[in-house]
């Protein structure tokens, strides 16, 4: 599996916000960082097939972003995601499941398998409005899984997750990056140290980094002032 952007740009009148990126990602865990407005949620939409391109692609093993078929495949977790406050979480996720098209058995037992891994088992019969920060986060997470995506594209996944809950997610991600694109973007840039296999850095809406990043080489978070700073160059 490959994701393709070539030249891919994003305006909004005067300003830029994905200035002419170009990048292919297969199988594996990318991360993405940067400070707030550097564009990584416009780049991750456009990857998604949200938005629209002002220029250039964005390609899937040669399918278009903005087709049924890689909707198909796609899981997207947004940085807000929409859900329904009187849905408990079990009927939430049904309720996603049938927007996706999975059939009845299969959409029972996704969502039972995902409730388990998520760890929301005894909350699963709860409304939504009554889950804390972190448990909509998880629900967030199991939502993007249903359709056992080959690419997934996850903004910000960790935001509102205790410690231990990251090291679960972590733990996690690591897991589905062994066979599908798996691109997120965080500010907790200890969350991508051990997990990531590859690193891409946004800076005013370019990316001003990418190459493959091995697990105790150096501290990431140095690693990342350094290149944002411009003391190291692009792989």
């Amino acid at each position: 599996m490959e994701l393709t952007a070539d030249r891919l740009t994003k305006q909004y009148k005067n300003k830029i916000a994905v200035d002419r990126i170009s990048f292919t990602l297969t199988n594996g865990v990318t991360g993405l960082i940067g400070a707030n407005g550097a564009g990584k949620t416009t780049l991750m939409r456009l990857l998604s097939g949200i938005l629209i391109p002002t220029s250039g692609t964005v390609t899937c093993d040669g399918m278009d972003v903005d087709t049924e078929e890689y909707r198909d495949i796609l899981g997207y977790l947004p940085q807000e995601f929409g859900y329904y406050p009187e849905f408990s979480g079990r009927d939430f996720l049904l309720y996603m499941s049938a927007v996706k098209g999975l059939a009845n058995p299969d959409a029972k037992r996704k969502t039972e398998e995902l409730i388990e891994l998520v760890g929301l088992k005894d909350a699963a019969r709860k409304k939504v409005r009554t889950y804390s920060g972190g448990m909509k986060q998880r629900l967030g997470i199991a939502q993007a899984l249903l359709n056992n995506p080959q690419v997934l594209i996850m903004d910000e996944p960790t935001a509102g997750l205790d410690p231990q809950e990251r090291i679960r997610f972590r733990e996690l991600i690591s897991g589905l990056g062994r066979d599908r694109v798996v691109l997120l973007s965080t500010h907790i840039v200890s969350d991508l140290e051990h997990i990531a296999d590859r690193l891409m850095v946004m800076k005013e809406g370019r990316l001003i980094w990418q190459g493959r990043w091995e697990a105790g080489k150096e501290d990431l978070e140095k690693f990342y002032i350094s290149v944002i700073s411009g003391d190291e160059k692009s792989c």
